[in-house]
């Protein structure tokens, strides 16, 4: 029986690279490393629950066609601004449905990145007809 996602992985080719650029472009903290020879497994434990993990351990490459991972934000269009000024590609415009809006960006692996925020209940409402 299934319980719950432990956590949500992504490969990555250059650990440096792949945590400076969820470190301190993203600004997400670091919660457990584990670093042996070559390999390495870094998670982030996010302040609304869940875990996401990067690692070198799997030999996987990243891809932008594989599992996306879909981040909750308080102010999604402050934050596409901001990290466009980083240099962050995106590859799509703002998705826009009825009850929220995302954008989809890479990483510096190029893995799928999605950036989620809910619209207000009474968005909902008002759109529903």
């Amino acid at each position: 029986m299934f319980k719950k996602v432990a956590f949500t992985m992504y490969p990555v080719a250059d650990m440096a690279r792949a945590r400076h650029f969820y470190e301190e472009t993203l600004g997400i903290k670091v919660g457990k490393v584990s670093m042996r020879g070559a390999g390495g497994w870094v998670e982030y434990d996010l302040p609304g629950g869940g875990c996401f993990c990067i690692t070198t351990f799997t030999k996987s490459a990243p891809s932008t066609s594989g599992g996306t991972i879909s981040f909750e934000v308080d102010d999604i269009e402050h934050l596409v601004g901001d990290l466009k000024a980083k240099g962050v590609t995106f590859v799509s415009e703002m998705i826009q449905s009825p009850v929220c809006r995302m954008a989809v960006c890479l990483d510096s692996e190029g893995n799928s990145l999605l950036l989620h925020q809910l619209k207000p209940k009474e968005a909902e409402a008002s759109t529903a007809g």
